[in-house]
């Protein structure tokens, strides 16, 4: 199979895999020379928290796998073309993908090649010889495989800006049910294996002989949760990440939609859920780290245990509490601003700045960059006191109507 044909099918089989961002590494130092960078934008394949654009060359070794998860287009019944690198073929792919301006980095994932450690053991091939071999100095992403040797994983760290091992599901009942071969207690005991790692050099860059200790993911670890694939509700889902970010120092948990697979089992459901719902999880995920909510206040309420499509859900929060609002955007809290419908946490750090000098009015909110449209109704400003709607007719002001079909 020639080089061109083993990309198409691989970079489409990378596709599943949403955690991709590039956020929180450290620039590495290339005043001794080396090729690449961790800066920059290009090409864009994934968006960073801070804005910037990371152009990533996303790709399997191999979709080729022994293991037969149930949720997987690769698994080892599919029947779906395979194709597989070699070491050398991923590592001049980087390079020349770099040299044409085309990527800023790689992230780099697996099917499961005869086992776990001999997998690892090729993955580590690829980005060692980046990095050594090349001294490619560009962002390096690399999913690791929770079977593997712990001493594979502590070499994986050591060339590799962010590790990630997928936790797959919410619940260890339904891995056991949808992926026998893996274990839920297995990927915990990895993950807690790289948090430790992760915090030791982390400890040691902070003592006497920084300059000498090993770099190891300084980016962190990420996981990610297929969502719809087992009947987990909302709140069984973000309850989970709640774990994993406390528990194990997670950069990030990416959640992605259940894609129907050809011949899939008949414990799937026949349909993906809504895309809408992945988006909601994203939303609660962003005001649980950042916003000051707790788990109680995102779903509480929520039918089902779920999240409400139809609005996000810190305006679902602020419809079910309207006795806190309206909010004096001249003299509330940080804390109480950051739970207002409209304004982010950028924008409330502007308005705490600006309001030091001066009150602000509704076209101060605006240059500020306040979403006027969700944020007035809950919030009072030197010029503006907001009508008091109860809960029913303000949620039917603040919902999008639905896109009209056309005939033209």
């Amino acid at each position: 199979m020639d080089l061109l044909r083993k990309l198409e099918i691989l970079a489409d089989a990378a596709k599943y895999d949403a955690s991709c961002a590039s956020s929180g590494t450290d620039k590495r130092d290339s005043r001794k020379g080396g090729l690449g960078s961790t800066e920059g934008s290009g090409i864009c394949h994934a968006y960073a928290p801070d804005g910037r654009c990371i152009s990533l060359l996303k790709i399997l070794l191999t979709n080729a796998c022994v293991f037969d998860c149930a949720y997987c287009i690769n698994r080892a019944t599919s029947n779906t073309p395979r194709a597989r690198f070699t070491v050398d073929e991923v590592v001049q792919l980087t390079l020349d993908f770099y040299r044409r301006n085309c990527i800023e980095g790689l992230f780099l994932s697996s099917g499961i090649i005869r086992d776990p450690d001999y997998t690892m053991e090729q993955l580590i091939r690829v980005v060692r010889c980046l990095r050594v071999d090349h001294g490619f100095k560009g962002y390096i992403h690399l999913k690791t495989i929770p079977d593997a040797d712990p001493g594979l994983l502590a070499e994986a760290g050591l060339h590799a800006d962010r590790l990630s091992i997928n936790i797959e599901l919410p619940q260890a009942a339904s891995l056991a049910a949808l992926a026998p071969e893996k274990n839920f207690a297995d990927i915990h005991t990895a993950m807690g294996g790289l948090r430790t790692r992760i915090a030791d050099a982390k400890e040691a860059k902070r003592g006497e002989r920084r300059i000498r200790a090993p770099r190891f993911a300084p980016a962190g670890q990420s996981t990610q949760m297929i969502i719809g694939a087992d009947a987990s509700d909302d709140a069984t889902v973000l309850g989970t990440s709640v774990g994993l970010y406390s528990g194990y120092g997670m950069r990030r948990v990416y959640y992605s939609a259940y894609s129907p697979i050809p011949d899939a089992s008949v414990a799937l459901p026949p349909r993906a859920p809504p895309l809408v719902r992945e988006h909601r999880l994203y939303q609660a995920d962003w005001l649980l780290r950042f916003y000051g909510f707790s788990l109680d206040e995102i779903v509480a309420g929520g039918e089902g245990g779920m999240l409400d499509l139809a609005i996000d859900p810190k305006l679902a929060w602020a419809l079910k509490n309207r006795a806190d609002f309206p909010v004096d955007v001249n003299r509330a809290a940080r804390e109480m601003l950051l739970r207002v419908p409209g304004l982010g946490a950028k924008t409330v750090g502007r308005i705490l700045a600006t309001r030091r000098h001066r009150g602000l009015r509704v076209d101060d909110l605006a240059r500020l960059g306040v979403r006027l449209a969700p944020a007035l109704p809950f919030l009072v400003a030197l010029d503006h006191r907001p009508r008091m709607l109860d809960g029913a007719h303000l949620r039917a002001q603040l919902t999008p109507a639905p896109v009209q079909g056309s005939l033209f």
